[in-house]
């Protein structure tokens, strides 16, 4: 304070500061369209959580602890299917119809949800809810979104209604009434990819070689885990074609093609391998007879895709066949669809890349179409992304408990791809395995370049001056 003065002195702030000042002052926080994503599936996890440690929730009437229930509820909501308690003597029907809610949010996702009832109740969608609605399904438009989103409602509610019909065909015979809710679960299941169901505590074991039941799970496993644009754009394609021209396939779009190629030649692939390893193996398939072991086969393939059932006990798997199926849970399913992995269109573009790069060719090519490099950068980041929290959970899994290698690799890339099956490993889990896969499921459902996209700070574009370029020794 100056001499002579008797009150705070009064500093002179330039006019240009003070607009400065007000607008730092007036800024406000805001979330991305990523981490709003990112918040929605996490408190639907915890709200979940709750109402599963409620002794409602229970099927004995007392509270189960409640890290077990978050653990459900992650499970649930990242339609993944890995369960530390047997769902169907572990909870009770309000339990069940609380874990069927999570499922159906998980696989449609928390916005589509919202969006939905925006739309029930006749309101127009702003410029947020578009972009929110295309960040969650990875859309490269705006264009069409409320039609897109009334499409992907209506047409899971009627793939999952005629699952359930067909269901009921075996269910209601053997369970009477309660038939109908088992069916109404698993088809919901199925086609979310989740894995869970209320019909025993060996998942799909019994109906090994029940052909309805194969058929109608297989069906709903690939419907979903092939994509909401895969559908639109074969149906655009059947309807524009007169019954003279019927080749769909070649009016495709690139993505398209992508999707039904690797998927068809995934699960071909898969089955005859699988097949193959454990024709002998009396613990899986080995006493079955020559249709029941291509059936049970072709659906321990299918299921890899991120389901989650299982016709065979996963821990009987030769080890030749666990690693097979260790790398269909990998790659899973395809984009904007109920599945997860690293998605079948992400390694078709890294293949290409690497078949490219090898016969010195300029840029990938597809089906005569060039893959652009955006395309394959964001490939390998969600490869390298995906990658590393496999690897990572897999040896904390192996630092925490007694687990094998392959055990826990099993585990880690089932979590990470959200697809459920387990070879035993997981009811056996401790506090910090449960917590390990918990986060890893998490990280898993909402994608590893949404986590990184919402946790960033920077944008490299904003950069005015670039780094100088240098070449280095690769491989």
């Amino acid at each position: 304070m100056a001499k002579g003065t008797s009150g705070p002195q009064r500093i002179l702030v330039p006019l240009c500061f003070q607009e400065e000042i007000f607008m730092v002052r007036k800024k406000k926080f805001t979330l991305s369209t990523t981490q709003i994503i990112l918040l929605s599936f996490l408190v639907t996890i915890l709200l979940g959580s709750v109402l599963l440690v409620l002794p409602i929730s229970s099927a004995t009437g007392e509270a189960v602890p409640y890290l077990d229930a978050l653990f459900t509820a992650t499970t649930s909501t990242c339609v993944t299917g890995l369960v530390t308690l047997p769902t169907v003597s572990t909870w009770s029907i309000f339990g069940q119809i609380v874990i069927l809610l999570l499922i159906q949010i998980g696989g449609l996702g928390v916005i589509t949800i919202m969006s939905g009832l925006m739309l029930l109740l006749n309101r127009k969608m702003g410029i947020g809810d578009r972009l929110l609605i295309q960040d969650a399904f990875n859309l490269n438009t705006m264009s069409g979104l409320a039609k897109f989103v009334k499409n992907v409602l209506c047409g899971t509610l009627i793939i999952e209604g005629i699952g359930a019909i067909l269901y009921m065909l075996v269910f209601i015979p053997e369970f009477g009434a309660k038939g109908a809710w088992i069916s109404v679960f698993n088809s919901v299941s199925a086609f979310c990819n989740a894995g869970l169901d209320i019909i025993a505590e060996n998942s799909l074991c019994n109906y090994a070689t029940n052909p309805l039941v194969n058929a109608v799970t297989s069906a709903l496993i690939i419907l979903g885990g092939l994509g909401y644009i895969v559908w639109w754009d074969v149906l655009r394609v059947t309807r524009s074609r007169s019954p003279k021209n019927r080749k769909i396939f070649r009016h495709l779009t690139l993505h398209s093609k992508i999707a039904i190629t690797v998927t068809a030649g995934l699960i071909l692939v898969g089955a005859i391998l699988i097949f193959i390893f454990e024709y002998a193996n009396p613990l899986t398939i080995g006493e079955m007879s020559l249709f029941d072991k291509i059936q049970a086969s072709f659906f321990q393939s299918v299921t890899t895709r991120t389901a989650g059932f299982a016709t065979v006990p996963q821990e009987n798997l030769t080890n030749a066949s666990a690693a097979v199926s260790i790398v269909l849970m990998l790659i899973g399913g395809s984009p904007v669809g109920t599945a997860g992995g690293m998605k079948t269109v992400t390694v078709a573009v890294l293949v290409c890349s690497a078949v490219a790069t090898i016969k010195n060719k300029n840029s990938a090519t597809l089906f005569g179409r060039r893959v652009s490099e955006g395309s394959v950068k964001k490939a390998v980041a969600v490869a390298v992304a995906f990658l590393t929290i496999c690897s990572a959970s897999a040896v904390l899994l192996m630092a925490t408990s007694n687990a094998s290698a392959l055990d826990a690799v099993y585990e880690a890339v089932s979590a990470t791809a959200t697809v459920g099956l387990s070879r035993n490993l997981t009811a056996t889990l401790n506090t910090f395995g449960k917590l390990i896969i918990i986060v890893t499921m998490y990280f898993g459902r909402v994608g590893p370049i949404s986590l990184a996209v919402a946790l960033g700070s920077k944008n490299e574009s904003q950069n005015v001056i670039s780094e100088p370029t240098e070449d280095i020794s690769i491989g």
